[in-house]
């Protein structure tokens, strides 16, 4: 007997320590976890058809496309994909997207759990 699937989250950040801690702190919480260090590895990702239920993006990242831009990329394949922005500085003003929430850092894992929680909540639940 299993139990509900697990909500697989796409974790997008380019810091290497921070993206193996957050992992575990949401792998401990019961989700599944793809990582990716860029945007454009992120959108790989999703055209890949992975099953992605929500995207958790730092903003500033190496490459040609930031945290805004992604999650503007992912809804233009997942219309429905609920965002999770976070930073610690950003020069660029927010550009959050409908269904998004957006963290500074440092954030506490138990913040993020409960936002993935909340915007991944089935309606009426």
């Amino acid at each position: 007997m299993s139990g509900p699937p697990k909500l697989q989250i796409l974790l997008v950040e380019d810091e290497a320590l921070l993206l193996e801690v957050i992992t575990a702190d949401l792998e401990d919480a019961g989700f599944g976890v793809f990582q990716a260090e860029t945007a454009e590895g992120a959108m790989n990702i999703l055209r890949a058809g992975s099953s992605v239920d929500l995207l958790f993006t730092d903003i500033r990242l190496p490459g040609q496309m930031d945290g805004w831009q992604l999650a503007e990329a992912a809804r233009t394949l997942r219309p429905d994909l609920p965002v999770i922005y976070a930073t610690g500085f950003s020069q660029t003003p927010p550009r959050l997207i409908d269904g998004s929430l957006f963290f500074t850092k440092p954030y506490r894992a138990t913040a993020i759990i409960r936002a993935i929680q909340s915007l991944t909540a089935a309606p009426g639940a």
